[in-house]
Parts: structure tokens; C-alpha cells; sequence
């Protein structure tokens, strides 16, 4: 089985965007309840959102690590901001709910690249399940280690026909 999809990690029997390991690491534990956020030296999460808060929910991921920087953020916006850059490159947001609001919390990228192919699926990932309102399914481990599994070996370099095999995945799992 795959084990990651771009900042999306299977760690023990949790998946996890993020890497808790490097040092100030902060990530996201998807569960069968909602998203934790979670910083270092915490015994608790600092947050908890239920699934059912989530209206819609996306992630941004840079490629490297080091596009998650400060001065990244500001090369990349004089640059005309084409690539995710800057502090907020590695953020997991949304919409949630009763009142509406937005919602975006950082997480720390891993040491390893991620592929363009897998940042780029694992935003299909978030955007398709948002748009079936089946966020839910992300906290169920089994169900999104199959979908990892399939997903992280597609491979194509035009963006339509990358989110229609996503979407066909996702719905072949069962949403």
C-alpha cells in the first residue's frame, strides 16, 4: 500500500497531513470524527473540527520545502505567484459552517519533494470530496488508504484529464 500522496502521510494506522517530526513540526490528523490540529508539545489538539462543520475544504502544498518560507511568499508574489509559496504554500482551509466562516490552519511540509502529480491529486482529492459533500470518508483510514493507493500512481500532465481520473476513482470507491 502507498503510503503518501504528496503531505498526506499514513503514519501507524493514522493519516496525517503533515510532518510532526521536524522540529515546530504541525499537522492535521484526519479522524473518524473531524480534523485535530495538532502542534509539538501539545498533549491535546489545539483544535478539533467536526466533518460536519466543513462546508467545503481544500489544501495547498508547495513542492519543496523551503517554498513555505517568508521570503518565498514574497519572491513568489513578485514573481506572479504561479507556484503555492510562502507561509500559507502548506495550508489545509475552508468553509465551515454555523456561522459561516473561513478556516486555515498551516502545517509543516516533510523533508522529502512532493511531485507535481501528487499535489495536484491530492487537491482533486479535497475538491471532489467537497463538491460530494462526503469530507467524512476522508477520517475513515481504510477507505482513504484504498483511494491513495490508486490515486498516487496516476500520472498526467494535463490538468482536465488528471481530475477526471481522480473523480472517476473517487466515485468508483464509493463516495
Amino acid at each position: 500500500m502507498t503510503e503518501y500522496l504528496g503531505p498526506l502521510e499514513l503514519v501507524g494506522d493514522r493519516w496525517i497531513i503533515g510532518d510532526p517530526k521536524r522540529e515546530g513540526g504541525s499537522c492535521l490528523v484526519l479522524t473518524a470524527e473531524g480534523m485535530e490540529h495538532h502542534e509539538p508539545g501539545a498533549l491535546e489538539p489545539l483544535a478539533v473540527v467536526p466533518w460536519s462543520k466543513f462546508v467545503e475544504l481544500g489544501i495547498r502544498a508547495t513542492y519543496q520545502a523551503w517554498h513555505a518560507t517568508r521570503t518565498m511568499g514574497v519572491l513568489g508574489v513578485l514573481g506572479g505567484g504561479h507556484l503555492e509559496t510562502g507561509r500559507s504554500g502548506c495550508s489545509v482551509g475552508g468553509l465551515l459552517r454555523h456561522p459561516y466562516e473561513p478556516w486555515s490552519v498551516n502545517y509543516t511540509h516533510h523533508e522529502r519533494p512532493y511531485t507535481g502529480n501528487h499535489v495536484h491529486v491530492v487537491r482533486a482529492l479535497f475538491q471532489r470530496m467537497s463538491e460530494a459533500r462526503t469530507l467524512h470518508r476522508l477520517g475513515d483510514p481504510e477507505w482513504l488508504g484504498t483511494a491513495v493507493a490508486r490515486l498516487a500512481s496516476l500520472s498526467a500532465w494535463w490538468a482536465p484529464s488528471l481530475n477526471r481520473q481522480v473523480r472517476e476513482i473517487i466515485e468508483d470507491l464509493g463516495t
